[in-house]
């Protein structure tokens, strides 16, 4: 199964190398006008229908934003977003394919996002593939930067994703972009990525159609119209997003229980409650024909059919769900599971052991649904369209 809305979009894997490209003058796929200096402002969790159902809010973000402008991003979980961004490639060679994930050496479900530096997963090992920002550095090209919050200035997927980039800290939205506008306004050509985590934050709390989440879009207008503003006329400015999101009452929730068929054989369940990864053991899941995956899916598909599409990881990847599936590495294709269930209805499935907590949030994400997984690519700055 092709992903919904993948056919003729860029990819977030796009994103920079486009940017590069116009800093050299050479017009590259996107075709974006020359300029000195590039910014990407991601916004974590801002959908392309979400912004559209509230563009009455967020003036200065839809100017100039054209129908056509936009981009696919799948897996749609940040670990996986912003990895593809940051490398220049799709989750199946940089191997962040989900929240969480099953490592088979380890015998452990292991958190992409807050569990680095645990058991082995060391960040240069575990996500191996070169950043733009460390082949800049290497090239002696425009200087990179980072600019977000201090909270993860150090993390393990800072490590792991924004390796080569120079880390400038801005507490609220407003903060980073007067950085931002600091590090283009010398001479000199420079890349900067701008993250925005709170739009994310609120939409998990409260739902992406709160009043939390509204006022959290609208001080991200106001910014960016600040960053507009304030841009020299020969910077760019891509406004985008890592997914998109929807909002899932307690209700939609669908508990599996431990002696469930629909947990037989299954020794791990990862991803995210909207895309689960279902692990064999070893012997299952080093056979493709395992008679163990097949009859797995047929008994999902048979239950769940009608809520979300039930693939083996071979079919999976085979699809182009994680990238051309000839430069899908090993590493990568272990960490997919034997069986993929992506919700592609307004449900999450949740394993037995989900602490309470972990059910609270509303917003969801990390399946294959448009909403989730195209995201706004605005121009703006000296990329705006003429």
């Amino acid at each position: 199964m092709l992903l919904s809305g993948a056919s003729g979009r860029p990819t977030l894997a796009d994103v920079l190398p486009n940017c590069l490209d116009a800093l050299q003058g050479v017009e590259g796929p996107l075709a974006l006008p020359a300029a000195r200096s590039a910014v990407v402002l991601l916004v974590d969790g801002l959908g392309a229908s979400m912004l559209r159902r509230r563009a009455g809010h967020a003036r200065h973000i839809m100017s100039g934003w054209a129908k056509r402008d936009t981009a696919f991003s799948f897996p749609s979980t940040t670990v996986a977003g912003t990895t593809s961004l940051t490398t220049a490639a799709p989750a199946g060679v940089h191997g962040l394919v989900g929240y969480t994930v099953y490592d088979r050496a380890a015998g452990i479900v292991r958190n992409q996002l807050h569990g680095w530096d645990v058991d082995g997963m060391e960040p240069a090992h575990w996500q191996p593939a070169p950043t733009v920002f460390e082949r800049l550095a290497a090239a002696g090209g425009p200087e990179p930067y980072v600019v977000a919050q201090s909270d993860y200035t150090d993390s393990g997927l800072t490590r792991a994703s924004l390796r080569g980039a120079t880390y400038v800290v801005g507490e609220s939205m407003a903060d980073r972009v007067e950085a931002t506008l600091d590090l283009v306004a010398a001479g000199q050509p420079r890349l900067v990525y701008c993250y925005v985590a709170e739009l994310d934050q609120a939409g998990h709390r409260y739902g992406w159609e709160s009043d939390e989440w509204l006022i959290r879009l609208e001080e991200l207008d106001a910014a960016v119209g600040d960053l507009v503003a304030g841009l020299p006329r020969d910077v760019g400015l891509l406004v985008t997003a890592d997914h998109g999101m929807l909002d899932i009452p307690p209700e939609r929730q669908i508990l599996v229980d431990e002696d469930s068929p629909l947990l037989d054989g299954v020794v791990a369940v990862a991803g995210e409650p909207r895309l689960r990864h279902l692990a064999l053991d070893d012997d299952a899941s080093a056979d493709p024909a395992s008679r163990a995956a097949h009859a797995l899916a047929e008994r999902w598909r048979e239950s769940e059919g009608k809520r979300a599409t039930v693939l083996l990881r071979e079919e999976a990847i085979a699809s182009g769900w994680y990238g051309d599936p000839a430069l899908v590495t090993p590493a990568a294709a272990s960490r997919v599971g034997d069986v993929v269930v992506a919700a592609t209805k307004l449900v999450t499935y949740y394993p037995p052991g989900v602490p309470d907590r972990a059910r609270l949030m509303i917003g969801q994400h990390g399946s294959i649904t448009p909403e989730e997984t195209i995201v706004p690519l605005i121009r703006k700055g000296a990329f705006a369209r003429v």
